[in-house]
């Protein structure tokens, strides 16, 4: 099956779960033998994915990157800029010409280009969020192939529960009423396409993005990294760990006011939370304005041996986010042994039960349990077992099935509708 995939990121130019996940999935569907073309809006090395598919570059633009070498996601994530804030035409948004909304008519215009210069003819078309959306109706009028759609996330999320772009909000509408089918990464996530765009249930497939174990390891040497955490550990304190991007949509401010009610508990408690966005500053104000700046450890963007570790010293992951469609940072914590914490809103906790649920505003419900896997090593140990039993079930090759089933069911609706309309033109022209 010949597959053109648009997507916005891959590894290593991303800074979030959006590449993570079309990466894994393209992966499992290239090993059920789908032969991909994925098309990106800028020109890097993409080494490892060069390895089971076709990556194309959409333009000669490099990644962006800001001050500290981190990958721009050019508007993937929020509705301002992650990193300073900024609307989709601040610094890094013109880095891509006119803006983060300009760039995908950019790249809507080289994908659409592209496919009729090379008279590609895929046998579906596979768009990946809003950024993609048009290229993907662009290409399929082109092309003639069914194109579906994969909705990672809606502006209604990355707004954390708010309105957010209403521009964005007419590009996903005509995404997805343009769409052959849509996937959606949770029934959250499905219930808010049905809810708040008007699409037909039966349209929309539920597919649980997953992980594979090979991509995650231990880390067998010592380290410097994290030597304070590490001795704090050693002296009986508990490491809390959040790791995702700073912006609203992720509920942190309610992890640092619990993180408070938690500590006035159980002093010996320390959180740390990893990754960059605009509400960095706020964050770390709030922890200094609560009197616990000295228990909240703030580490900025962080990859590879970092990264693992950081799991590694967890005692538990805590995801407080507002909306969270799914959520991939808990199914990699489960495999460091640790406790998984997760609001309500997280579609994750579609396929983890092992888990202690709260709703995102509930500061103090949030605190109790903290307290009570930290005091309790039998809580703990109870989690530890059932989430990582729940995460060995999971896994991309499963996923890729699903896909390549629901790929064939669209191809052939397709196809009979093509049919029926020719002959209904047929009888027109009698």
């Amino acid at each position: 099956m010949k597959l053109l995939m648009l997507g916005w990121e891959l590894p290593p130019h991303n800074s979030g779960g959006l590449g993570v996940a079309c990466f894994q999935m393209a992966k499992a569907l290239a090993d059920e033998g789908a032969d991909i073309d994925f098309v990106l809006p800028y020109k890097a090395d993409h080494s490892e994915a060069d390895k089971f598919m076709n990556v194309i570059s959409a333009s000669d633009v490099p990644p962006a990157v800001d001050e500290n070498g981190n990958y721009i996601a050019m508007g993937a994530y929020s509705g301002n800029c992650i990193w300073c804030g900024g609307d989709r035409k601040c610094r890094h948004a013109r880095a891509y010409g006119k803006g983060f909304v300009a760039a995908t008519h950019q790249y809507a215009d080289k994908v659409e280009n592209m496919v009729r210069h090379d008279n590609m003819q895929p046998s579906i078309i596979h768009a990946h969020d809003w950024l993609t959306m048009e290229a993907g109706v662009r290409a399929k009028s082109v092309t003639g192939s069914p194109l579906v759609v994969h909705v990672h996330a809606t502006e209604f999320d990355r707004a954390g529960g708010h309105s957010g772009n209403p521009l964005i909000h007419d590009i996903e509408y005509f995404g997805m009423q343009a769409a052959d089918r849509i996937f959606a990464v949770s029934q959250i996530t499905k219930d808010i396409i049905v809810s708040n765009y008007g699409i037909p249930a039966d349209k929309i497939e539920v597919v649980h993005n997953s992980i594979d174990p090979n991509e995650l390891s231990h880390v067998s040497l010592e380290t410097d990294n994290y030597l304070y955490i590490k001795k704090m550990q050693q002296l009986g304190y508990k490491i809390v760990v959040n790791i995702g991007r700073l912006t609203v949509q992720k509920g942190l401010s309610y992890l640092v006011e619990a993180a408070a009610l938690a500590i006035s508990k159980n002093p010996k408690l320390i959180f740390v939370i990893s990754g960059s966005g605009e509400l960095r500053d706020q964050l770390i104000e709030l922890a200094a304005d609560l009197g616990i700046s000295d228990r909240v450890i703030f580490t900025g963007f962080i990859r590879g041996i970092r990264f693992r570790e950081l799991y590694e010293i967890a005692d538990m992951f805590v995801m407080p986010s507002i909306s969270e469609p799914f959520g991939l940072t808990p199914l990699e914590a489960a495999y460091y042994d640790t406790a998984i914490l997760l609001s309500k809103t997280c579609g994750v906790g579609e396929v983890l039960n092992n888990v202690l649920r709260f709703d995102y505003w509930d500061t103090r419900k949030l605190a109790d349990q903290i307290v009570g896997v930290s005091l309790s090593p039998a809580l703990h140990l109870s989690l530890v077992e059932g989430v990582k039993a729940e995460y060995l079930n999971c896994n991309w090759g499963d996923v890729a099935r699903k896909l390549l089933g629901q790929y064939n069911r669209v191809i052939a609706n397709h196809k009979r509708s093509r049919r029926s309309g020719h002959k209904k033109e047929v009888k027109s022209r009698g």
